[in-house]
C-alpha cells in the first residue's frame, strides 16, 4: 500500500470512546454471514473457533463484554485446559489462554463465575483439520498471480451493493466510491482467468471496510473475522477458494496489520490504553524506512516511522502490546486454515514493530512449512528490500522467515529500460545493473515481480501508451526470474492516462457490470489493439505454465548493446532465448556472440513462441523492431 492512496476525502477520528456494549455474536454464525444473535449472552469472542492438531497448542481468546474482568473462567471438560487468564485497564476484556494439547475436535464448554458462581456459559468449537492443511503448498515461481480490486473488477450479485449497516452505499460515477464489485464476481469469472493463464489470485483485501467514504479499497479494516457483506461473506470466500482450486488457482488473502480503519470495532471501546500508537491520537508517520537500517540512526526517528499513522482515519496499532501481537497471528493461521489459502501478502510490511514481524514470520512458517508470504516494502533500493527476506544474512542479526518480497527496483528499472535513452548508465543498462544485482537477496527467485499494480499508474500509461513497449514488459515480467503478479486490465490496455487518482488506477473492468457496452470476458467491443493485447498475453502465459525452465531454470543474461538486451533461462534439458529489442528498425543477432549459451546449440532451432516460426540457432537472426522475440531451443 501506497499512503498516498488515503490521500482522498478524509473525516476525522473520534477523540471521544463510546462505551462499547451489548454487542453478540453467534460463534457459528460468525462462520458464514456474521449475523448478531444473542447466543453469546452479549459476550463477542474471537477468534470465533479454532482447529486441534495445529503445531502450536496454545490459543487466545480475546472476550468482550461488559464488565466481565472481574470474572474467573473454568472448562468443566479435562480435554480443554484453560492456561489462565488476563484483564487490561479496560474491564470490558478478558483474553483466555488454552491449551489444546490432545484436545479432539468437538464443543466445548467455557463457564465464566462471579464469586464462585457460573453466570455465563459459551459454547466454543473447536473443528478438525482439512487433509494434509499443514503441508499446503504456497505460491512459488511456476506460478502467475492475477490481483484483482474486487469492488472494480465484476458485480456478480447486485443484491449487496448495498447493506443497510453498513456506511457507504453505491456510488458508480464516483471514481473514489464503492461500484459494486464482488466476491461472486469473481467465482463468475474463475474460467476466464485460468484460461487466460494464471495460477494465482490475489484479491485486494476484502474484510469489513465499514468507512464513512473511501472503503472500497479494503485497506481500513473494521472487522477481522468478518468479510465486507458488500463482498458476499466469509462462506463465499471460502466457496472461492475451493471453486479456484478446482481449476488449479490458488487464492492470496491481503492482510493488514500496521493499521485498521478508524470505525474499527475497537475504537470504541479500546482493549487496552497501548492498543493504538500514540495513544489513540493522530501522529503521522515519517515513512522513513531507511531509519530501520541506519546504522547512525536514532531511535527517535526509528519510533517515527514505525509508530505514525498513515492518516488520521488508520489508527496505527501497536504490535510490542502481547495480547494484540498474538490476535494478529491467531488471526492470519485463521484465515490460511478456514479459506484453505495458499498465500499471504502483507500490507505496508516494514511499518509494523520489527519484533513483531519476526514472531509473525516465524509462528506462520512454523505451522505451515511451504507457505508463501510476500511482504510490501516500497523502496527502489535493493538493500532496503532484501533485508527482509528469509535467508539473508544481516549487519545486525535480524531475524526473519519472510519468504518474498515485492520486487520494486525491478519495477522502476523495467521503467526506466525500456523509456530512457541508453548509454552507459541509462536505459537498459539499468535494468541490466538490476539484475546483476541479485547477489544481495537471499532468494531472487522468490521475489514477486510486477509491470504495476494497485498503487501505481498502469503500466500501458507509464511507458507512454505505446503498445509495442508493453509487450516488451510483459514479455520480461513472464521470463525472468521470480514470480509474476499481473494487474486486472493490463490484458486489455487499461489505462490512467486522464489522472494519476488510484480510483481512476483502479477502472471497472469492462463487461464485468451488466450494462457495460464493451466486455473483456468474452472479447465484445474491445478494440483491435485490446484484442490483441489479450490473445498475446494469453498465449504467453499459457507457454509460460506449461515450461518448467521459466520457472526453475538458471538466468544467465548479456550486457546490453545498441538498444538490445539479450538473456537465457536454462536447465540440463532445456533452453529459452529472450531478446528485447528497442530500437525502431530491425536488428541482427549473431548466435556466434553467445558462445556459453549457444555454442553446442547448431543443429537446433528456436521455435518463436508466438508465431511457432523456427530460427537456425548457427545463423544470423533477424529481430524486427520494437519487439521481444522469445525462442524455445528445440532439436531441428
Amino acid at each position: 500500500m501506497n499512503f498516498t492512496k488515503h490521500s482522498g476525502n478524509y473525516f476525522p477520528l473520534l477523540t471521544l470512546f463510546i462505551l462499547f456494549v451489548g454487542v453478540s455474536f453467534s460463534v457459528q454464525a460468525q462462520e458464514h454471514t456474521s449475523v448478531k444473535t444473542d447466543v453469546m449472552k452479549n459476550y463477542r469472542i474471537e477468534p470465533p473457533f479454532w482447529w486441534a492438531g495445529m503445531k502450536d497448542n496454545r490459543l487466545q481468546l480475546m472476550v468482550h463484554g461488559n464488565n466481565i474482568s472481574n470474572l474467573t473462567v473454568e472448562s468443566p471438560s479435562k480435554k480443554l485446559k484453560v492456561e489462565s487468564w488476563q484483564s487490561t485497564n479496560n474491564p470490558n476484556y478478558l483474553f483466555i489462554n488454552l491449551s489444546l494439547q490432545n484436545t479432539p475436535h468437538g464443543t466445548y464448554q467455557l463457564h465464566f463465575l462471579e464469586n464462585k458462581k457460573v453466570v455465563n456459559t459459551i459454547d466454543y468449537q473447536i473443528k478438525s483439520r482439512e487433509s494434509n492443511s499443514a503441508n499446503r503448498r504456497g505460491f512459488n515461481s511456476a506460478d502467475v498471480i492475477y490481483l484483482i480490486t474486487p469492488d472494480r473488477f465484476a458485480n456478480g450479485d447486485s443484491s449487496n451493493d448495498e447493506v443497510d449497516s453498513l456506511k457507504e452505499k453505491l456510488d458508480r460515477q464516483n471514481p473514489d466510491g464503492r461500484h459494486g464489485g464482488d466476491i461472486q464476481g469473481v467465482i463468475d469469472n474463475l474460467d476466464y482467468i485460468h484460461k487466460m493463464g494464471f495460477t494465482q489470485l490475489w484479491l485486494n483485501p476484502v474484510l469489513e471496510n465499514d468507512q464513512p467514504q473511501y472503503s472500497y479499497h479494503g485497506y481500513s479494516t473494521t472487522d477481522y473475522y468478518r468479510i465486507d457483506e458488500r463482498y458476499g461473506s466469509n462462506r463465499l470466500y471460502r466457496e472461492l477458494s475451493r471453486e479456484a482450486k478446482r481449476k488449479e488457482i490458488g487464492l492470496i488473502k491481503d492482510i493488514i496489520l500496521n493499521h485498521i480503519g478508524s470505525e474499527h470495532w475497537w475504537m470504541k471501546d479500546l482493549p487496552a490504553e497501548d492498543w493504538i500508537n500514540h495513544n489513540a491520537k493522530f501522529s503521522p508517520t515519517s515513512h522513513k524506512r531507511e531509519s530501520l537500517h541506519d546504522p547512525h540512526g536514532v531511535a527517535e526517528d526509528r519510533n517515527g516511522f514505525a509508530d505514525g499513522w498513515f492518516v488520521p482515519t488508520m489508527p496505527d496499532l501497536n504490535q510490542r502490546n502481547p495480547m494484540l501481537a498474538n490476535y494478529l497471528i491467531q488471526n492470519s493461521i485463521w484465515w490460511i486454515e478456514y479459506a484453505d489459502l495458499s498465500g499471504i501478502r502483507l500490507d505496508t510490511y516494514s511499518y509494523s514493530d520489527k519484533k513483531f514481524l519476526t514472531d509473525y514470520t516465524q509462528r506462520i512458517v512454523a505451522e505451515y512449512p511451504e507457505f508463501t508470504m510476500v511482504g510490501e516494502e516500497w523502496s527502489i533500493n535493493p538493500a532496503i528490500v532484501a533485508y527482509w527476506q528469509k535467508g539473508k544474512r544481516r549487519h545486525d542479526d535480524y531475524q526473519s522467515d519472510l519468504t518474498s518480497l515485492m520486487d520494486f527496483p525491478l519495477q522502476d528499472a523495467l521503467v526506466k529500460g525500456l523509456t530512457e535513452k541508453d548509454s552507459w548508465s541509462d536505459g537498459f543498462q539499468k535494468l541490466y545493473a538490476t539484475i546483476a544485482g541479485d547477489f544481495i537477496y537471499a532468494n531472487p527467485e522468490k521475489l514477486v515481480i510486477f509491470p504495476d499494480n494497485h498503487d501505481m499508474g498502469r503500466i500501458f500509461t507509464q511507458l507512454k501508451h505505446d503498445v509495442a513497449l508493453t509487450k516488451m514488459a510483459l514479455v520480461f515480467f513472464a521470463t525472468t526470474r521470480g514470480i509474476p503478479q499481473f494487474f486486472y486490465g493490463t490484458e486489455i490496455l487499461m489505462d490512467n492516462k486522464e489522472s494519476d487518482s488510484h480510483g481512476v488506477i483502479r477502472s471497472d473492468f469492462a463487461g464485468g457490470w451488466k450494462s457495460d457496452k464493451r466486455n473483456a470476458f468474452s472479447g465484445s467491443g474491445l478494440s483491435n489493439s485490446q484484442s490483441e493485447m489479450q490473445l498475446f498475453m494469453k498465449k504467453l502465459l499459457n507457454w509460460r505454465k506449461n515450461s518448467p525452465v521459466i520457472h526453475t531454470g538458471k538466468l544467465t543474461h548479456y550486457a546490453p548493446q545498441n538498444g538490445v538486451y539479450v538473456y537465457f533461462r536454462h536447465n540440463q534439458s532445456s533452453k529459452v532465448m529472450v531478446v528485447l529489442n528497442k530500437n525502431k528498425g530491425t536488428v541482427v543477432i549473431n548466435p556466434e556472440k553467445f558462445p556459453s549459451m549457444l555454442k553446442d546449440e547448431k543443429g537446433r532451432v528456436g521455435r518463436d513462441i508466438f508465431t511457432e516460426r523456427k530460427y537456425s540457432m548457427n545463423k544470423a537472426i533477424e529481430v524486427e523492431g520494437m519487439s521481444a522475440l522469445v525462442l524455445d531451443i528445440v532439436k531441428n
